[in-house]
C-alpha cells in the first residue's frame, strides 16, 4: 500500500484531476513553486487528504 505522505505526479487531463483513492475531484491548493518553465502544486483532496502533485506549463 502506499504511503499518503508522499504525493504522486498526475498530469492535469482534459476532464480535471480525479482524486486516485476516492474519485473526488475537489482539490485545495496546499503549496506552489514556480520554476523556469513549469509551475508545480502539491493539491490535497478535501474529501480522503491524499496529495499529490501537478505540474502545469508556465
Amino acid at each position: 500500500m502506499s504511503d499518503d505522505r508522499v504525493p504522486m505526479v498526475l498530469s492535469a487531463v482534459k476532464d480535471g484531476i480525479v482524486c486516485p483513492r476516492c474519485g473526488c475531484r475537489h482539490f485545495r491548493v496546499v503549496y506552489t513553486r514556480r520554476k523556469p518553465s513549469v509551475i508545480m502544486r502539491l493539491r490535497e483532496c478535501r474529501h480522503c487528504g491524499r496529495r499529490i502533485v501537478t505540474k502545469e506549463r508556465a
